[in-house]
C-alpha cells in the first residue's frame, strides 16, 4: 500500500465516532411531540428554554420589513430586517425538532428576500426554498439535526448587500438535555456598516456599495445602533448572577475580537459549537459565525463590551455596556469606577445630539440647541484631557476655562486646531504647556460647531456662537493633517 493511502486509511480508522447520544439526536424520531410556536424574541432580550424532554414540530414565523432606523444619534439608516430589527429576532429550538419555517415579505418592502439558516442541514440553507417577493410568504420545513447557535442571514443577490442591511440574526439549537440554568442570557451581534455618510454625519444616510467592497466600514456596531447598548439601553444585572452571553457576528466582513472590559469569561464555546475552552479573555467570532460566553458576576460597575479592534469600538460605534449593582467586595477589586476613561461620549445620552440635528435640519437650530449638544460630545472628545470643569491638567493640558488664548482666537483658528491639531509651547492664562492635541478631523462638521459652541458659551469664556458652514469652509481650505482622519 502506498505511504499516503496508508496514512489516510489509518486516520479514518483512528477517528472519534459519533456518541450514541448524537446519532440518536440525529435520527428521525417517532417521539415527536406536539406542534408548538417558536417564541421570538428581539435583542438583546433571549426567549426561554424549550423545556421539552422530546421532539416537537416548531412552527417559525418570520416577517422581513425593511424600515429606517437610528444607527447614531441624529443619524439613520434604512434597515432591511428578519422581525423588524437588527439583528433579526432570536430563535429556539431543540435538537430534534422538526421547524416549520414561515417567512413573509412585508407589502411594503421594495425587495424579494429569503433566508439561509446556518443550523440547516440541506443547499442553501434554506435559500433556495423561500425565496419571497414583498407580499407573499414561503414555507419550508427542515429539522434540526445538530445542537449549536448558528447564524441566519438573508442570501438574495447581491448577497453582501443584503447582509451589510442588517439581515442577521441568531438560531440557537438546544442539545436534548437543555443547558445548565443561568441567572441571565443576552443575545448581542456585531455588524459592519457601510454608509455614503461620515461615522455619525447627520439625517437618513445611503448605503455604499464600493466601501462594502473595499472593506472599509463606517460603522461597526453592536445590534444595529451606536445606542443600542449604552445609556438606558445597557444591560443589566446583579452582583452574584451568572450570565450567558449569546454572540454572533453578521459582518459581511470583518472579524470580531470580542472582549468584556474587567471580566474574564469562564467559558466559551468557541464557534458555537458543543466544546467549550475556559478562562478566556477575548474571543474570535467569524464573519458568518458565533459563540456563547458564561462568566460570574463578582463585583458592581459597569462593563464595555467592546470590539478588541479598538478603533473599531471608540471610532466607529462597537461598543455596549453590562451595568452590574450590587454590593463591592472589596477583596476582588478595590472600587473607584470612572465611565468617561472608557464610555466617553456614551457615558451620558446623546439625546441632545438627535435634537439638534432635527433642528438643523428644520433649520431652526438655536445656540442652546447647539450647547446641549456640544456638551454631551464634549465628554466624549475632550473631557479626558481637559476635564469636565474645563480645568484641564497643570503643566500637562491647558484650560478652557476662563482661557485668554481661546478668547483671543477667531472660530476659524479654533476650527483649524480641532481639525488639524496642536503642539508646540503656549502661554494659557500665564501659564506654560508644552503638550501635543492630536488632529480631530474625524468629527463632522455639526460636531465641530457644536463642541466650540459649548466650549466658548461656558466656564466664563466670551460666549460666541459657531456655525456648520464656518467649519466647513475651513475644512475645505485647510490640507489634511498627516494621520488625520477624513
Amino acid at each position: 500500500m502506498k505511504p499516503l493511502l496508508a496514512w489516510m486509511l489509518a486516520a479514518a480508522l483512528a477517528a472519534p465516532a459519533a456518541s450514541p447520544a448524537q446519532d440518536a439526536a440525529r435520527k428521525p424520531s417517532a417521539e415527536t411531540g406536539d406542534t408548538v410556536k417558536a417564541v421570538l424574541t428581539s435583542p438583546p432580550q433571549v426567549p426561554p428554554p424549550t423545556g421539552r424532554s422530546k421532539p416537537a414540530k416548531v412552527v417559525v414565523e418570520l416577517e422581513v420589513v425593511e424600515k429606517e432606523l437610528p444607527i447614531a444619534e441624529g443619524s439613520s439608516y434604512t434597515f432591511w430586517t428578519f422581525g423588524g430589527t437588527v439583528p433579526g429576532s432570536f430563535i429556539r429550538v431543540r435538537q430534534g425538532d422538526t421547524v416549520e419555517f414561515h417567512l413573509h415579505n412585508h407589502p411594503s418592502s421594495k425587495m424579494p428576500h429569503n433566508i439561509d439558516l446556518h443550523g440547516v442541514t440541506g443547499p442553501g440553507g434554506g435559500a433556495a426554498s423561500s425565496f419571497t417577493a414583498p407580499g407573499h410568504s414561503s414555507r419550508f420545513t427542515f429539522k434540526a439535526l445538530n445542537q449549536g447557535l448558528y447564524v441566519y442571514h438573508c442570501a438574495t443577490a447581491p448577497v453582501g448587500m443584503h447582509v451589510a442591511n442588517g439581515m442577521y440574526g441568531l438560531i440557537l439549537v438546544e442539545p436534548p438535555q437543555g443547558l445548565p440554568p443561568v441567572d441571565r442570557e443576552f443575545y448581542v451581534m456585531q455588524g459592519d456598516f457601510y454608509t455614503v455618510g461620515k461615522f455619525r454625519e447627520k439625517g437618513l444616510q445611503a448605503f455604499d456599495m464600493q466601501k462594502a467592497i473595499d472593506e472599509n466600514p463606517t460603522y461597526v456596531l453592536f445590534n444595529g445602533s451606536e445606542t443600542a447598548l449604552t445609556g438606558d439601553r445597557a444591560l443589566a444585572a446583579k452582583v452574584g448572577e451568572r450570565v450567558r452571553l449569546y454572540v454572533g457576528n453578521g459582518g459581511p466582513n470583518l472579524v470580531s475580537s470580542f472582549h468584556v472590559i474587567g471580566e474574564i469569561f469562564d467559558k466559551v464555546w468557541y464557534e458555537g459549537g458543543t466544546h467549550f475552552q475556559e478562562n478566556v479573555q477575548t474571543t474570535l467570532v467569524p464573519a458568518g459565525g458565533a459563540m456563547i460566553a458564561e462568566f460570574r458576576l463578582d463585583v458592581p460597575g459597569s462593563y464595555v463590551l467592546v470590539d478588541h479592534s479598538i478603533f473599531r469600538a471608540f471610532n466607529k460605534g462597537a461598543l455596549g455596556v453590562l451595568k452590574v449593582d450590587g454590593p463591592a467586595d472589596p477583596t476582588i477589586y478595590s472600587g473607584k469606577e470612572v465611565d468617561s476613561v472608557y464610555l466617553g461620549d456614551k457615558a451620558a445620552t446623546l439625546a441632545a445630539v438627535d435634537t439638534a440635528a432635527r433642528s438643523a435640519a428644520a433649520g431652526t437650530l438655536s445656540k442652546q440647541e447647539q450647547i446641549d449638544a456640544g456638551k454631551a460630545l464634549y465628554a466624549g472628545t475632550c473631557s479626558v484631557c481637559h476635564q469636565d470643569s474645563g480645568a484641564g491638567l497643570p503643566g500637562v493640558f491647558p484650560p478652557l476655562a476662563k482661557s485668554d488664548y481661546l478668547s483671543a482666537q477667531k472660530s476659524a483658528d479654533l476650527v483649524r486646531i480641532v481639525l488639524s491639531g496642536l503642539s508646540g509651547p503656549i502661554q494659557v492664562n500665564g501659564q506654560h504647556y508644552d503638550s501635543v492635541m492630536p488632529p480631530m478631523s474625524q468629527l463632522t462638521d455639526d460636531e465641530i460647531a457644536n463642541i466650540l459652541t459649548f466650549i466658548r458659551n461656558s466656564w466664563g469664556n466670551s460666549g460666541e456662537q459657531v456655525e456648520k458652514a464656518e467649519v466647513e469652509a475651513v475644512r475645505k481650505a485647510t490640507p489634511r493633517a498627516e494621520g488625520a482622519a477624513h
